[in-house]
Parts: structure tokens; sequence; C-alpha cells
């Protein structure tokens, strides 16, 4: 008998994260690698030894079609910070014990920064106990702040949201002759891919945002509401912002409007609120009716407007993934290259792991307007193939058909 691959998703889910794990379960079938586990929730799980197999889950054709079609993390995620070895050397032994038991020879892990940095240390300390488990990394992240990948599955399709929920608020926006100021808050802690998303709602019928304020730029408070103030002479007024977006001294926005202070377990500080403090500024100074929308969960969970481009790759991506380890690669990550923008070709390439954990991609600042308050056309350029094409969900008695596992055990009968 071969070795038994394990994949697991950790961090944010997106639209797309199950269109990754249908690409590595797939082509671990088509392989006939004997046993493909999923972990319940991310890396934890095997601290816990809490796995199932995904042949009870993933068993016809009609199962793939419907996983890619599924937003969120199908075999649930985790927001684990693996400690270093000298830090915590018995979870290591622990995890490696638990893979031993489950005879595993491939190792899938399908996330964002974090979770590749989880991949490196796994991999590294397999090398340090001559381990011959395979670790590779599969991207993930709507955030699209992998270094060195062209773009991350996910991104696509949480611009689509974000362009076309844009523009429906502006078209909504339009509806009365008083004039209001509208801030919506769309993710990117310290990049601004998706804020520079709501470019993407210009066109012949739409003018697209007032503004666009990416965290790459600096942000004045003061600026912005000169602008609002003299785009209200003209009309009503919509302004995007990234939920990072900061003040020169460093603070967050988000900050000045709230006294909370909570981190999550890899040290982010929780983020909200930026969009909501902005409208009460407005409100303040100009007298004017204002309105914060926070486009939140959404932004990664829009599977009804899923971009067709963005699942493809994801697919593509899990399975790369499996190809490469079982050539032998280990300690790795697939990205995606970017051959051609027109027409727009895109493969997958293999870099070694430790040149993305932990390394964020920002937008260029070439690509953000002088004035701080928009994206140029090489930006629009770079996205508009991202987005292109749908896939329609399986739709019954009105609403989509998704997979869960927990829909899986009630029709075999389990609790």
């Amino acid at each position: 008998m071969g070795k038994n691959a394990i994949v697991g998703q950790s961090g944010g889910p997106t639209a797309v994260i199950n269109s990754s794990l249908a690409g590595v379960v797939k082509n671990a079938f088509d392989r006939k690698i004997p046993k493909v586990y999923g972990m319940r929730y991310g890396v934890k799980s095997l601290v816990e030894l809490n796995v199932i197999d995904m042949a009870d889950y993933i068993m016809e054709e009609i199962d793939f079609e419907l996983l890619k079609r599924t937003p969120s993390s199908f075999l649930g995620s985790c927001r684990f910070k693996l400690p270093l070895p000298d830090e915590n050397e018995e979870i290591y032994k622990i995890i490696f014990n638990n893979l031993k038991k489950l005879n595993i020879g491939y190792f899938f892990y399908i996330g964002g920064n974090d979770s590749m940095d989880t991949v490196m240390k796994l991999s590294k300390y397999g090398q340090m106990v001559n381990s011959d488990i395979r670790f590779m990394g599969v991207p993930k992240t709507i955030d699209n702040d992998l270094e060195i990948s062209d773009h991350c599955p996910g991104y696509g399709s949480a611009a689509k949201y974000i362009a076309a929920t844009t523009k429906e608020l502006i078209l909504d926006a339009d509806v009365y002759d008083t004039k209001a100021a509208c801030i919506v808050e769309v993710m990117g802690r310290n990049a601004g891919w998706l804020a520079g998303a709501a470019a993407l709602s210009r066109g012949v019928d739409c003018d697209g945002p007032d503004g666009i304020f990416l965290p790459e730029a600096k942000f004045d408070i003061d600026i912005f509401v000169t602008k609002i103030a003299e785009r209200l002479k003209t009309g009503s007024v919509l302004m995007v912002v990234a939920e990072g977006i900061k003040l020169e001294d460093g603070r967050y926005i988000s900050e000045l409007g709230s006294d909370l202070n909570i981190v999550d377990a890899f040290g982010h500080r929780m983020l909200t609120g930026a969009s909501r403090y902005l409208a009460e500024t407005v409100n303040h100074r100009l007298g004017v009716k204002t309105r914060s929308i926070e486009f939140g969960t959404m932004q990664r969970a829009a599977a009804h407007i899923i971009s067709r481009v963005d699942m493809t790759e994801a697919f593509q991506v899990g399975s790369a993934a499996v190809t490469a380890a079982w050539e032998g690669q280990t300690n790795k990550v697939i990205v995606l290259k970017r051959v051609s923008n027109d027409p727009y070709i895109c493969v997958t390439d293999i870099v070694d792991v430790t040149k993305v954990a932990n390394v964020e991609k920002k937008v260029p600042l070439d690509w953000i307007t002088p004035s701080g308050d928009d994206v140029t056309h090489e930006f629009i350029k770079y996205a508009t193939p991202l987005i292109q094409a749908e896939l329609t969900p399986f739709m019954v008695n009105g609403m989509p058909r998704h997979i869960t596992i927990a829909s899986k055990d009630k029709q075999r009968g389990r609790n």
C-alpha cells in the first residue's frame, strides 16, 4: 500500500477555497492515493486527530461540481499559530505521531500568509526528524497579498462582488434629489487590492466611486472631508475605504472610534468601524446625511457571483500541488504566473514556501493616483481579467444548492 494524503483549510474562507480542495481531492483520487483525509479544523485537528475520509463525502462527479460552487471552508478552518519547535516541540511530536498513524506521505494546506508559515514550520521539522512526508502549500486569500504569485485564488471573486455591489450602491444613492454621503468599507489590513477593485464598477453606465482610499497611501481626514464637501456641490457622494487606512502617525482610522484592542492568534488587530467613524465625522462637520456600509464577510462568501476564472485557477492550484508532491516536491507552494494579459493566460508554478510565508504583497504605489484617492489604469488592466465569466449555481427551489459535511452526514443517516 502507498502513502496516504491529508488536506486542510486555514484562515478566512473565500468563495473558491473549496475549488482548491476539489482540485486536491480529484487529483489524489485519480492517482489512486489509498486514502485522502481532511482536517476538520485546520492543523489544530492534527493535535486532536479530528479528521474525515474524503471518500465518504466526495463520492461522485456531482459532488465535485457542488464543492466548486460552495463558499466557505468545507472542512472547517482555524486561526492557529503553530509555535516554533524550540518553543513547544511536544506539539510537533503529537502532530507527526498522528500523521504516522494515518500513514501520511502527502500534506496539503490551503491558506494565506499564516498558513504558509505553518507549512514551512512543519516541513522544516519534518526534515529535522527525517520524515518522508511531502508538504505543499496551496494559496488562497481574498486579500491578494501573497508574494511572488501574480494573484491569489479567492481575490477575483471577491473583487467581482465588490465591484458589482459598489455599482448597485451608486445607483441606489442617485435615487433621491437629497444630497448624501455614503462611505463603503471593504477588507484589507495593509494591502488595498480589495478596495481598488471598486474601480472595476466604472463603465458606460456608471462613473464608479468618487474616491478609493487604500492602506498604502497616507490618509488625511481633513482632506477626505473636503473632497466630500466639493463633490456634494453636484450630487450625492460614495467613497470606498479599506478597513486598514491609517493616519500619517500610523494609527488606524478604526482605532479612533473604538477603545477595543482585540487581536487574533497571530497578533493581528481586529479592524472594523473605519467607515462608521468617517460617516459620523462627515455628518458632524458638514451636517449632511451620511451612511456607512461594511461589506463584511459577504466579500468572501458570495458564491452566487463567483468569477469562473477565479474558480478555474483555484482548482488548478489544488491539482498542481498534488502533482508536485507526487513528483517529489516538498516545502513548496503553488503560485500563479501571468503569461499574457491580452489574451489573458495564466499558468501555475512552484516556489519555495520560505519565499512566500509571512511576506505581504502590497499594491504598487505607482498604481495609486498621486492624490491618493484612486487607482490607475494599470490596476484596472491587472484586475479586470480576474473577474471574467460566471459559474451558475445549481438552483433548487429558487436557492443555490451547496454541499456540506453536515448535509452529507444527514443523507447517509449519520448524526
